[in-house]
């Protein structure tokens, strides 16, 4: 009885390890993590504390992307000889992004050309209405940004102690004319922001930003995004995140690890793993989508997104109020909430 009541139930096991009931049953069925003892009447797993190191181990490296099979001969080999396998297992890792890269690169070439020998009329043809809320919150200072300009909106949160990030990266941005290629704009726009943030905090290391900017092209939509500040676009009576959060949490979800209802709480879920910083500017994601008549974008930091039910702020966005009657509603639940961080909305109408 003692053996027993020393083993973990399969449920503080995940817990301890950061890995799912679903993944522990299924590296069960594989052999990588198996149970210290089964109920023979309910197939209950239990585990033994022992087993905890070893769990851990195949869940970072579950999250560095090595596959189950490479994970097991890395479990199963005495530390150095692992250290050497995961040596090896990376700089082919490397090798084969740095293949894959060179081939990618080369298709984006063929693309852009494809598109400049397209006849397409880029000019700002609608004149979107935009309203803008910004709250410091229950911070000491304001470290979100947003930006409205001639077609383009952007917003920024400063991440950590130091002050004034984001607006720096911001006022780096160019808004890009007609006939520009906005996708190369918006893209060599956030390297330059890192770099006006080095400029700036020479001395601070620690100076980063998220940053989420769209760009109103003619007919089409061009985002550049790094962080986990967030655009959506309603349209049709239905909401579309278009960014994805640069954050470790968001990695565990998509890998079912987390439930989103449990993302939401994991205490995980504010640290980027990318930021636009003096000393790691990374590349942004950047997307193009075609616009229709009466699309809706948002744009929000996560002192709202971050504190507002998925289900209530879809809500408020979906109305058919007006640009700014939305932008105050969104305040009024974060605020609500207790607006314990600074907060940024800014709703785009296309007519």
């Amino acid at each position: 009885m003692s053996n027993v009541t020393a083993h973990l139930s399969i449920g503080d096991f995940a817990r301890a390890t950061g890995l799912s009931a679903k993944a522990l049953r299924l590296y069960d069925e594989m052999g990588l993590l198996v149970p210290a003892e089964v109920d023979a009447f309910t197939g209950y797993r239990r585990y033994a504390p022992a087993q905890l190191d070893r769990a851990r181990l195949v869940a970072r490296l579950r999250l560095a992307g090595m596959p189950l099979a490479r994970i097991r001969l890395v479990a199963d080999l005495p530390p150095d000889s692992a250290a050497a396998e995961l040596t090896s297992y990376w700089r082919q890792v490397e090798a084969d992004t740095g293949s894959a890269g060179r081939l990618v690169a080369e298709l984006v070439r063929e693309l852009r050309r494809q598109e400049r020998d397209m006849t397409v009329n880029n000019e700002f043809t609608t004149h979107p209405e935009a309203a803008v809320r910004l709250g410091i919150g229950g911070r000491d200072t304001q470290e979100d940004a947003v930006r409205v300009g001639a077609g383009l909106y952007a917003v920024a949160d400063g991440v950590g102690a130091v002050r004034g990030v984001a607006s720096v990266a911001l006022e780096a941005l160019t808004e890009p004319v007609p006939g520009d290629d906005a996708l190369a704009v918006l893209d060599a726009g956030v390297s330059r922001a890192a770099r006006a943030i080095a400029d700036h905090f020479p001395d601070q290391a620690e100076a980063a930003t998220t940053l989420t900017v769209v760009v109103l092209d003619g007919e089409r939509l061009v985002s550049a995004h790094v962080g986990d500040s967030r655009l959506y676009l309603v349209r049709g009576g239905s909401l579309t995140r278009l960014t994805r959060d640069h954050t470790l949490v968001q990695t565990l979800v998509e890998e079912g690890r987390l439930t989103a209802e449990e993302a939401r709480n994991d205490e995980r879920r504010v640290v980027l793993n990318r930021a636009v910083a003096a000393t790691a500017g990374y590349a942004p994601d950047l997307a193009v989508h075609a616009t229709e008549p009466g699309d809706r974008l948002v744009l929000t930091t996560d002192g709202v997104h971050g504190r507002v039910d998925p289900a209530a702020l879809a809500g408020l966005l979906l109305t058919e109020a007006s640009a700014d009657d939305v932008a105050g509603a969104v305040v009024d639940v974060v605020e609500a909430a207790g607006a314990d961080d600074n907060y940024a909305v800014l709703v785009v109408d296309l007519p």
